[in-house]
C-alpha cells in the first residue's frame, strides 16, 4: 500500500490491475470501505479522503460538487488512470454519477451503495443545520446523531463494532471540513441519468432512511442498464453493516460488461 497526495486529497493505493475509484460518503474516509477489499485481489484499488475529510486539509474556499468531481478527474490523470470502476457510498454514490456524467469513458461500471439522487429540500435544511452544529458544538454531538440515526434498528446490541465504526469517523472528521461537506451536500443537485450508459449496480438497505428503497429502484429504472438491491435489515451504512453481501455485489457488479 502506498500514499499519494494529489488534487487537494490523500490517497491510499494498494494492488494491480484493472482500476477501482472507491468515493466515500458524508461523515466517512476511504476506510469505510475496508471491508470490501477482499473482493478486489487483482485490481489496483485507488481509495482518496475526499477534500476535507479524513486525513485530507480543510480548503479554505467552499466545497461543491463540481469542485469535488474536478478533484477526482484531476487525481484520475495524474495517477494515469483512464478507465475504472468507480465505487460510492451516500454523498459518493453523487459525485461517482457527475464524474461518470462528465467523463464517460472514464467509467466502465458504477456501483452506488446507500444511493442519492440529490437531497429532498427538507434534508437541505437538515444538512445545513448540521453543519451550524459543528461549528458551534464540535463533531460529538454530530457522532451521536449519525451513530443512532444511520444503522439499521437494534444495532447498538447486535452489531455494535458498526455503530463504533461511524461514531468514530464522526469524532475524527474535522469541523468545518465536515461543515462544508454539508453544505456541499446540501446544495447539490442529481446527475442527468441519460449520460449513465454504463452498467450501474445500486445497493441499499431496507431501512435506509438517506438513501432508501424506493429511491433505489427510480435510479435504476431511469439508467440504461441500472440494478437494484435491498439488504434487508440493513441501515445507510451498508458495506459496514453487511460487509460479506456487499463484497459479492461488488464483484458481481465490477465483472458485468
Amino acid at each position: 500500500m502506498s500514499t499519494t497526495i494529489t488534487a487537494g486529497m490523500t490517497i491510499e493505493q494498494e494492488g494491480q490491475g484493472p482500476a477501482i475509484i472507491l468515493l466515500h460518503g458524508l461523515g466517512a474516509t476511504s476506510n469505510s470501505f475496508q471491508p470490501l477489499i477482499p473482493a478486489l485481489g487483482g485490481r489496483r484499488v485507488i481509495r482518496p479522503d475526499l477534500p476535507g475529510a479524513g486525513r485530507s486539509p480543510t480548503p479554505r474556499a467552499p466545497i461543491d460538487v463540481p469542485g469535488l468531481v474536478d478533484a477526482v478527474l484531476r487525481m484520475a490523470g495524474d495517477l494515469g488512470i483512464e478507465e475504472a470502476d468507480l465505487v460510492g457510498h451516500s454523498f459518493g454514490t453523487l459525485i461517482a454519477q457527475h464524474v461518470a456524467q462528465a467523463r464517460p469513458a472514464l467509467a466502465r461500471t458504477l456501483t452506488l451503495f446507500g444511493p442519492l439522487i440529490e437531497p429532498a429540500e427538507a434534508a437541505r435544511g437538515r444538512l445545513r443545520e448540521r453543519a451550524q452544529l459543528a461549528r458551534e458544538q464540535g463533531m460529538a454531538p454530530v457522532a451521536e446523531q449519525m451513530a443512532a440515526g444511520g444503522l439499521a434498528s437494534g444495532s447498538d446490541e447486535s452489531n455494535a463494532a458498526a455503530v463504533a465504526f461511524v461514531r468514530e469517523s464522526h469524532m475524527r472528521q474535522d469541523a468545518e471540513g465536515f461543515a462544508l461537506s454539508c453544505e456541499a451536500l446540501a446544495g447539490a443537485h442529481r446527475a442527468d441519468p441519460g449520460a449513465l450508459k454504463m452498467p450501474v449496480t445500486i445497493v441499499t438497505g431496507d431501512e435506509d432512511a438517506v438513501g432508501p428503497p424506493s429511491v433505489a429502484h427510480q435510479l435504476a429504472d431511469e439508467l440504461a442498464h441500472g440494478k437494484a438491491v435491498i439488504l434487508r435489515g440493513c441501515g445507510h451504512w451498508t458495506p459496514i453493516e453487511k460487509p460479506a453481501e456487499c463484497r459479492r455485489l461488488l464483484g458481481e457488479s465490477v465483472g458485468r460488461t
